[in-house]
């Protein structure tokens, strides 16, 4: 059995008794975990099995004491912190310091950088 393939069904495994046991909010077994993996074609051995309904288990009782938390006036966010983008306006300034730029380059031909030959002819 492929590595990937495997992660993908133990994730299907979690996702499907996660759903289930949320909205009775009742234990995860053994058993359940046993019929899912079989349902995924999946050989799990008794501590795998005890491992995923260990951790299953946790995750669920996270998300009980996520759904103690009143959000009723808490509006909907995409993110924690708002991003707003800080934009100038844009305007055309005229610069007086060509020469100054200018001399801070390595080589320079008349008002222009000297920059090597690229192109072989």
């Amino acid at each position: 059995m492929k590595f990937k393939g495997y992660l993908n069904k133990l994730f299907l495994i979690n996702y499907y008794l996660i759903k289930k046991n949320t909205k009775g909010m009742t234990k995860i077994t053994k058993e359940e975990v046993k019929k899912v993996a079989h349902l995924a074609r999946l050989e799990l051995n008794e501590n795998e099995i005890n491992n995923h309904a260990e951790q299953l288990e946790n995750i669920l009782d996270y998300i009980r004491q996520l759904e103690k938390i009143d959000t009723d006036d808490v509006p909907c966010t995409t993110r924690a912190i708002e991003v707003v983008n800080v934009f100038r306006k844009d305007e055309k300034k005229n610069s007086d310091c060509n020469e100054e730029l200018l001399e801070l380059g390595p080589s320079r031909e008349d008002k222009y950088f000297k920059v090597p030959k690229i192109i072989n002819e």
